[in-house]
């Protein structure tokens, strides 16, 4: 029989001296794994605060001897308004990126979930053979460039990543948990398919669509492979991208793989541009996930369950 468990006069349950003592190592393990993988993110974040020189005599350090703004001065003086259009880029690819992405997304889960319709497992079939076997790099170019124009085209940014078979799978495995009873019932009062997936499939699935929603939204404001292909003009440069190019071209110069007359009269802060650009990049991150993250932990739980 199972022991009764002793409650408090307010109706907690009171614990013994061993269930206190596993609470407390598993808090003290949880928060001593929190604090390694929060020392690379502080160690960013103080770097990019680090006079150059510091770096170069006494290498990374946690808390710098000397703070200092001249990393950010740099970024921002020279290149202020692009990083703000960069911003605006990023940010527009990934909200209608992200939309788009979960429409398609949810409609192809929907429409394999169902048990009635023919040849399902043949898409799903399909679907999963892309993620095994491609075409290849170049034809992927000639098809996205020729026959979609989508060279120095703000859609280059949000048509190659609008589908993701992962997610497909892992959106289909929450609308196959709902019961056909439902499905049923709004198809005798007359419901269509549109109506039942909207109406139904989506309301129930809330956990899935932030989950999902939050790869999308990763992947997009991740992305400068599509703009490295794609996109010539600077007006249109992501974020990640134009980050991407201010460290190339600051690598380069003080590598010396420029004119010897440039670089002699330029000293950049090579490493510290590579921290401050990485704060600047997952900033906006950093703030979103911790509000959705249960919801992330929980889809991707769901998701690995096999049927």
């Amino acid at each position: 029989m199972q022991a009764k468990k002793k409650l408090s006069a307010d109706g907690h349950i009171i614990q013994s001296k061993s269930d206190r003592w596993v609470v407390i190592m598993a808090y003290a393990v949880v928060g001593s794994f929190a604090l390694i993988c929060l020392y690379p993110l502080l160690l960013t974040l103080s770097v990019g605060f680090t006079p150059e020189r510091l770096i170069a005599k006494d290498g990374f350090r946690l808390i710098p001897e000397e703070f200092a703004l001249d990393t950010y001065v740099y970024i921002f003086a020279h290149s202020g308004a692009r990083i703000l259009r960069s911003y605006g880029v990023t940010i527009f690819v990934t909200v209608f990126g992200t939309i788009g992405s979960m429409l398609v997304t949810c409609m192809i889960s929907y429409a394999i979930s169902l048990p009635e319709l023919r040849y399902r497992n043949v898409i799903a079939f399909v679907c999963n053979f892309t993620t095994i076997f491609s075409a290849g790099l170049v034809p992927w170019y000639v098809v996205c460039v020729n026959w979609y124009g989508l060279r120095d085209n703000i859609m280059a940014l949000i048509l190659p990543a609008m589908f993701s078979v992962w997610n497909m799978f892992l959106m289909r495995t929450y609308f196959k948990n709902i019961s056909v009873s439902l499905y049923d019932a709004a198809k005798i009062d007359g419901a269509g398919h549109w109506k039942i997936l909207f109406s139904i499939a989506l309301p129930l699935s809330k956990t899935a669509i932030l989950t999902v929603g939050l790869m999308y939204v990763l992947s997009y404001w991740n992305n400068w492979w599509n703009a490295l292909m794609f996109i010539s003009d600077r007006d249109l440069y992501p974020l990640q991208y134009y980050l991407y190019s201010i460290v190339s071209n600051v690598n380069a110069i003080s590598s010396g793989r420029v004119p010897s007359g440039a670089a002699a009269s330029i000293r950049l802060p090579s490493e510290t541009v590579k921290m401050a650009v990485t704060i600047i990049t997952i900033g906006p991150i950093i703030f979103l996930y911790p509000f959705i993250q249960r919801f992330f932990v929980q889809g991707i739980m769901t998701g690995a369950v096999k049927e």
